[in-house]
């Protein structure tokens, strides 16, 4: 009986070490370069995002340090709908990891809760692709400065995800 209690307990706790080793990421982000307009290119399903064909977020760098968020959505009905809110390092001097919380009232009541990681996972040189996600990898975002990339590009982003962690079967693609 001893052996199969030590048994199952050296499994769950293998299963649990080797879910929670969150991904890696890029190490540094400048703010400055990374501020301006990425468009989704593919995303793992969320809720909040359930009506969005495209999406755009639009960054900019804030005299603090931390970064004003605007995203855009455009439904499946053809119509845009925008969250404003702001990012901030999770940790001072660190720019790969952000808190993301916008400007709702469920925000206002419970503003720890509230927030979102932002982690960005992958950046080429002249960031214009970026991969964005979260440590647990329920979320996951593909983007671009361009609203339509190449199948190399696309390629590139799917790697970056797998090479990470990412189960990438269930993306929702950019519509026309």
């Amino acid at each position: 009986m001893k052996r199969l209690t030590a048994c199952l307990l050296a499994l769950l706790l293998t299963g649990c070490a080797s879910q929670v080793t969150p991904p890696a990421t890029v190490g540094s982000v400048d703010l400055q370069r990374y501020q301006g307009t990425w468009y989704e290119q593919a995303r793992l399903p969320m809720f909040f995002q359930r009506n969005c064909a495209q999406s755009e977020a639009h960054y900019r760098l804030q005299d603090d340090g931390r970064v004003a968020v605007r995203n855009r959505c455009l439904t499946h009905d053809g119509e845009w709908q925008q969250a404003e809110g702001r990012a901030e390092p999770q940790q001072a001097g660190q720019t790969d990891k952000l808190w993301v919380r916008f400007d709702n009232w469920f925000a206002q009541l419970f503003p720890n809760v509230a927030r979102g990681d932002y982690w960005v996972l992958y950046l080429d040189e002249g960031y214009q692709l970026a991969l964005v996600g979260n440590p647990n990898r329920e979320y996951l975002w593909l983007l671009s400065r361009e609203q339509q990339i190449s199948p190399a590009q696309r390629q590139l982003l799917l790697d970056e995800a797998h090479a990470r962690g990412f189960v990438t079967d269930e993306l929702i693609w950019r519509g026309p």
